[in-house]
């Protein structure tokens, strides 16, 4: 399973956010590239990356502060928040970032999705982001009544690397991951899934590693890094470890 250290972005600094509430940010780090480069110190190989006030505004806001971590280290990045053309996934596949995460045109223009899945085959992971079940996207600030399942069931044959399945209730609120929510919709795909959302322990790792065989492959995890509840060196051989 992989782990992936999160940065999520406001106004160029390393915030953490509480169910997904931009009132709420606690900033952490005042410098990215930093805290990227104390990721991979720990040993990481990937980095998820969010433009959180991309994500509300519809289009890209943190471009300098992505591309000083791109520039500061090797990790691969996975990177969301705003981007909704094709035009914007090219530019930030061409300045680095591994993958690209396309949350709320997962909805709007699977179109869009499936497309760019036949453009940069394995370079292209949607983020099914749900409260109490359903799909909720534009940063979290609308809900839909479509149900997380059923628009992953949907882009399935899209040819998406990865699914990112966030449980907005446990964001940032380290009270455990929906660990029977994601493997359940994990066990009905042949996409991978990252789990994210609410990891606080070693514990919660080991707990979403047994369902690895369930088709669970990563897991972000952001708060309890900056918190310091769990250490990355650990946490990532426990990942690397056998189930």
């Amino acid at each position: 399973m992989i782990l992936y250290p999160a940065i999520d972005l406001k106004e160029g600094r390393c915030v953490r956010l509480v169910r997904g509430e931009m009132s709420a940010a606690t900033v952490f780090n005042d410098d990215p590239p930093a805290q990227a480069q104390s990721f991979a110190a720990s040993g990481a190989r990937w980095l998820h990356v969010v433009d959180l006030d991309g994500a509300f505004a519809g289009r890209p806001q943190n471009g300098a502060a992505v591309d000083a971590i791109l520039r500061a280290t090797a990790l691969s990045v996975q990177l969301g928040g705003g981007i909704r053309s094709q035009s914007a996934i090219s530019f930030w596949l061409a300045r680095g970032a591994a993958r690209v995460v396309l949350g709320t045109v997962a909805l709007t223009d699977p179109g869009l999705v499936k497309s760019a899945c036949r453009a940069w085959p394995g370079r292209i992971a949607l983020a099914i982001d749900a409260r109490a079940g359903r799909v909720a996207v534009e940063g979290w600030a609308r809900t839909s009544d479509v149900a997380a399942l059923d628009l992953a069931l949907a882009l399935e044959d899209a040819g998406a690397a990865a699914i990112v399945h966030t449980d907005i209730d446990r964001d940032g609120a380290l009270e455990g991951p929906a660990i029977e929510a994601t493997a359940a919709i994990a066990r009905r795909l042949k996409t991978p899934v990252i789990a994210s959302g609410g990891i606080s322990s070693e514990a919660d790792i080991a707990a979403l590693k047994a369902h690895e065989q369930d088709g669970i492959a990563g897991a972000i995890i952001g708060r309890a890094l900056y918190d310091g509840r769990i250490d990355l060196t650990r946490a990532l051989a426990l990942a690397k470890g056998p189930c």
